[in-house]
């Protein structure tokens, strides 16, 4: 939580004290489709029927369990069930950092490179749909909508990112906003 990071001691109690105690290991893959014409970001939009984040656009993926090795293994698990993507088809490209989300996880944001010949079987009690959207659209500031949101006694600046009819909100945008500072950290430094 980067934006804690110039609070006061009483912001990040007050930040504390609304956020569940429960952290729930989760973990989701950003899958980036390499295209000819550049790479996109495979995202989901979950069932309206779910009892959580129902109709909301994300990244496939779920609770990491016993019998996964590791967020890696979870997140290709949890992308096979819910929308086919044959593990074999992702190369792993690394880790974001964790996003704890009011719901009570602690996601473990996996980056995967996806190979485009991918065919998907969707399903559908999670899955409403699936769609890529260019990574360069991602990227580009002009398409992010800032809106503030209260936390505790804080308030915070977020980021949605519309998409056609779509929006990209919530611990989606916060993920993708993340893997955006990354790759401009990274990019200034070469």
């Amino acid at each position: 939580m980067h934006w804690l990071a110039s609070a006061s001691p009483e912001a990040v109690a007050s930040v504390r004290a609304t956020l569940t105690t429960r952290r729930t290991p989760a973990a989701v893959l950003v899958p980036l489709v390499e295209r000819p014409a550049g790479m996109t970001v495979l995202l989901t939009q979950r069932a309206t029927t779910l009892k959580d984040h129902a109709g909301q656009i994300s990244f496939p993926g779920g609770r990491i369990e016993p019998e996964d090795a590791d967020a890696w293994h979870a997140a290709l698990r949890e992308a096979y069930e819910e929308i086919g993507l044959r593990p074999e088809l992702v190369e792993f490209a690394g880790y974001l950092p964790d996003h704890v989300v009011v719901s009570g996880f602690r996601v473990t944001p996996v980056v995967g490179f996806v190979k485009p010949e991918y065919e998907l079987r969707i399903a559908r009690a999670e899955v409403h749909d699936v769609f890529e959207v260019p990574l360069d659209f991602i990227l580009d500031a002009a398409n992010h909508k800032s809106r503030q949101r209260k936390i505790g006694g804080l308030t915070i600046d977020i980021h949605d990112i519309p998409y056609g009819e779509r929006n990209i909100w919530g611990a989606t945008a916060g993920m993708l906003m993340t893997l955006r500072r990354l790759l401009q950290t990274r990019t200034a430094h070469t």
